[in-house]
Order: C-alpha cells, then sequence, then structure tokens
C-alpha cells in the first residue's frame, strides 16, 4: 500500500490591498458566503494537506480571529514587514517543521480557484516529478499581471513582473495565476538564493523558477481550464467584477441541478445556501448565510432569505427574513419582516406589511394583514386580526403572549403580554387585552360608544364636512340641532 504523498498549503494573506481603500484587510472582504479568504481555504482542502499555513500581516490580529472562526486548524504565520511574496514563503517554510513532498502557495484573494483546478495542478506537478509548477492563465489584458516567458521548446523559460518587463514581454498574454506547486526541498533551497534586484526591492517567489531552470531541474506550467480563476480583487471595482462571475457560476450550478431561477442576473446566492430539484427563486431575490429553499417552494420576487428555511410547497413573496422556520406549504408577504425565532408551521400565514419576532405559527393559524406579532405562540388554525399589535416589551422586559387553537382576535386589538387568549377564545375588534381570555370566552375592553349630536355643524361650521352634513340631513328630511 503506497503512502499518501506529504503535502503543506501555504496561503499568502498579509497584504494591506491599500487600492481597497478599507479599515478592513483585502482577504476579509466578503463575495456571496465567504471572505475571500474563506474561499481560498475551502479550495485547499483538496490539497488534502498535513498543514495549512497562513501567512498575516497587515491587521493581523482580524485574520486570525477569521482563521479561529473558518479554518481553526490552519497555522497563521506573522509577516511583520512584507518584504514580497518570496520573503512570506520562507517565514511561512520556517514555521513549519520538517516539511516535505509538495508545497502548495495559494494566494488569498483569488477565490474563484475550484478545488478540482488545484487538484488538477498538483497532479501535473507531482506526476512530472517536478521542481516547481505555476498555474498559469491567458487573458485579453495582462497589464499589471506577471508574464510567463517561455522556451525555443515551448517550456518555462522565467516568470516577469509586469513592472519589471520589457515590451516585448509585455506583449505576451498568457500570466502567472499566483498558484503554484514546489518540491519542498528544492523550494527551500532557492528561496535562499533569491535577491532583491528588481523595481520593487522584494523578494519574488516567482525568482524562484528562474534559478531552478538555471540548475536544470523540471519546472512547469499548468494552464487553468478558466482564466477566471486566477483573478484577485485589488480593488472594489474588481471585488465587484469577482461576485458577478461568482453568481454567475453559483447560478448555473443550481439551474442545472433542477433548480428554477428565473432571472439568474438579479439572483444572488451564497456559496453556503443550499436549494432542492423544483425550487423556484424569482427576481430580484437574495439567499444568504446558511438559507434553505425545498421542493416546490417559491421565493421572490424581491426578496432576501438570511439563514432562513423554506420548506416544500411554501411561498414566500416580498419578504426580508432572518433566522426563520417557513413550514410546509405555508405562505409569507407581501411586504413582511420576519425577524429571528420566527417559525410558521404548515399552511400557516403571514400576510401583507407583518412584522413576526420569535413567533411561532401552528398549523394553519393566520396572521393576514398589518399585524406586529412580538414574542407569541399562535396556536393551529386561529386568526389574528388586521393592525392587531403583541405589546411584548414594557420597557424593560419582554414577555410573551399565547393565543391558542382555533382563538379568533379581532382587527385593531392590542395584546399586553403577559398574557394568554385560551381556545376557542374570541377577542372583539378595537379590545386592549391584559388579562387572560379563557377558552371558549369573548374578551371585550371597548367603552360604550356615544354619538354627539349636531356636533359638526355647531363645531366645524362652514367646512366641507358641515355642507356635507347638511346636506344629508335635507335629503334624509332631518333637521340639524343647530337649526
Amino acid at each position: 500500500m503506497s503512502q499518501a504523498p506529504r503535502r503543506t498549503v501555504v496561503v499568502l494573506a498579509a497584504g494591506e490591498g491599500k487600492r481597497m481603500k478599507s479599515a478592513l484587510p483585502k482577504v476579509l472582504h466578503p463575495l456571496l458566503g465567504r471572505t475571500l479568504l474563506g474561499h481560498v481555504l475551502v479550495a485547499a482542502e483538496a490539497v488534502e494537506a498535513e498543514q495549512t499555513v497562513v501567512v498575516v500581516g497587515h491587521k493581523a490580529e482580524q485574520v486570525r480571529a477569521h482563521l479561529a472562526e473558518v479554518a481553526p486548524a490552519a497555522m497563521p504565520v506573522l509577516q511583520a514587514e512584507q518584504n514580497g511574496t518570496g520573503h512570506a514563503v520562507r517565514i511561512a517554510l520556517e514555521a513549519v517543521a520538517d516539511v516535505a513532498g509538495t508545497v502548495v502557495v495559494l494566494s488569498g484573494d483569488a477565490p474563484l480557484l475550484r478545488a478540482e483546478t488545484l487538484a488538477g495542478l498538483i497532479e501535473a506537478h507531482e506526476s512530472g516529478k517536478r521542481a516547481a509548477t505555476v498555474m498559469a492563465a491567458v487573458v485579453d489584458d495582462p497589464t499589471g499581471l506577471g508574464r510567463i516567458v517561455r522556451d525555443a521548446g515551448g517550456g518555462l523559460a522565467r516568470i516577469v513582473e509586469h513592472r519589471d518587463a520589457s515590451d516585448e514581454v509585455r506583449a505576451i498574454k498568457e500570466i502567472n495565476g499566483g498558484i503554484y506547486a514546489f518540491d519542498a526541498g528544492a523550494l527551500r533551497e532557492a528561496l535562499g538564493k533569491i535577491s532583491t534586484d528588481n523595481d520593487q526591492g522584494e523578494e519574488y517567489l516567482t525568482d524562484v523558477f528562474a534559478l531552478l531552470v538555471e540548475v536544470g531541474s523540471p519546472v512547469g506550467v499548468f494552464v487553468a481550464p478558466g482564466a477566471e480563476e486566477t483573478l484577485g480583487a485589488n480593488d472594489r471595482a474588481q471585488l465587484a467584477e469577482l461576485r458577478a462571475l461568482l453568481r454567475d457560476r453559483v447560478n448555473t450550478a443550481w439551474m442545472r441541478s433542477g433548480v428554477s431561477i428565473l432571472d439568474p442576473a438579479t439572483t444572488w446566492i451564497d456559496v453556503t445556501v443550499t436549494l432542492e430539484p423544483d425550487a423556484v427563486i424569482d427576481q430580484n431575490s437574495q439567499l444568504q448565510g446558511t438559507s434553505s429553499v425545498a421542493a416546490g417552494a417559491v421565493v421572490g420576487p424581491d426578496t432576501t432569505l438570511v439563514d432562513t428555511s423554506v420548506a416544500a410547497g411554501a411561498t414566500v413573496l416580498r419578504t426580508h427574513a432572518i433566522g426563520a422556520e417557513i413550514g410546509p406549504e405555508a405562505t409569507v408577504g407581501p411586504f413582511s419582516f420576519l425577524r429571528p425565532g420566527t417559525k410558521l408551521a404548515r399552511k400557516s400565514k403571514i400576510g401583507g406589511f407583518v412584522e413576526a419576532k420569535n413567533a411561532e405559527l401552528g398549523e394553519g393559524a393566520k396572521v393576514p394583514h398589518l399585524s406586529y406579532v412580538g414574542d407569541a405562540s399562535i396556536g393551529a388554525k386561529a386568526n389574528i386580526g388586521a393592525g392587531t399589535i403583541f405589546a411584548n416589551y414594557d420597557g424593560v422586559n419582554k414577555s410573551r403572549t399565547t393565543v391558542g387553537e382555533a382563538a379568533f382576535v379581532g382587527s385593531d386589538t392590542v395584546l399586553i403580554a403577559p398574557v394568554e387568549v385560551g381556545p376557542g377564545a374570541y377577542v372583539a375588534a378595537g379590545s386592549a387585552i391584559a388579562k387572560d381570555v379563557p377558552s371558549g370566552s369573548l374578551g371585550v375592553t371597548r367603552a360604550p360608544q356615544r354619538n354627539v349630536e349636531g356636533w359638526t355643524a355647531r363645531r366645524r361650521a362652514g367646512t366641507v364636512s358641515a355642507e356635507a352634513a347638511e346636506r344629508a340631513a335635507r335629503e334624509t328630511g332631518e333637521v340639524s340641532e343647530a337649526e
């Protein structure tokens, strides 16, 4: 039984990213559910490395804290002064004892790199028994990027940074993707020889290739199947371009798996979201975090789901939901806001202009219109009338309201927590309920109505209201008290 190859991953994440003009380190900028660095670390899982080292520098504590959340097994290594990529890799190797086999070096801002592409690079490197392999790509506009310079036989001669390149080299469109595989021993030896004799006065990792060629060590080029996999983001405009490319990749994959996305250009789905075949996502919708949509459910248009689950057959229309659970065949919207802790059982309903927070609706329960439901449990088949307010907060404490099975709460009611409306109980419209309503009872708090005859003619004389009242009196043969 052959022994698994030894591998180490080094991720370069020390740069400031000045062109981002941001207080946030460049590698921590978000992109559809993960940071730039987070995407790279997920792709790196394909390497099956013994150790992953992340070189940190600018705002190192923020990057370390992020690593502790998303990749606790990774080892952060500080590059206190950013003296180039070669310097960064040398520091990484010095921090890890007994590095052998293959060393894979990745850029921390290449979020579109696919795991299968990285696996292809490693396969080409190890099967070819090379000292070094660089991932390359062919692009229309190589401005600012390092060039792959090949020898007469088509092999790799050297890699030249754009600012150090001649006009002839700058005309080359095959670029360095910033992703490499090295033999650990050859890399360590070459790193000890690289100089800072270049425009930036830094130790370039790319100089390793020319040094290896000089001594006859085998080096090679692996061309990425798609140039976008090597792209990084130096400013926010480029970050937006990456976001759009990733959106298209994610949406295409879901559609090919059986999900209907009616307008892919306006649909943004995080890479952490899960969807089932026959789910339907309508236009202008955003699915974020750990959200999930089951078969037969319809989400959108104009809907945002954050960490929200939508069960089979449910419909969510023009809604913003955070941390909610929407049950099978439930309906939500339009223009509803579901806050964390909201749970809808089968066939329950939250209608238009309703806000719910930490509220549970039983099977078939309904809150159809214009209501606030906070800290509440609503039983199966109960109905909450339009304009109802669950008054859950007294300025100090939040309390819960319970509405029992098949209870009916009339419109424009205030339920003042803590309070319970029993199963089968009714609450009259316009009531303010501060005491429990027993099951099967009617809760009423309305004052008797009193009509003051002739008030408009006496107190609003000369207004359109007074004129209308006078016309109505003449038509009915009544005479107002003012006359």
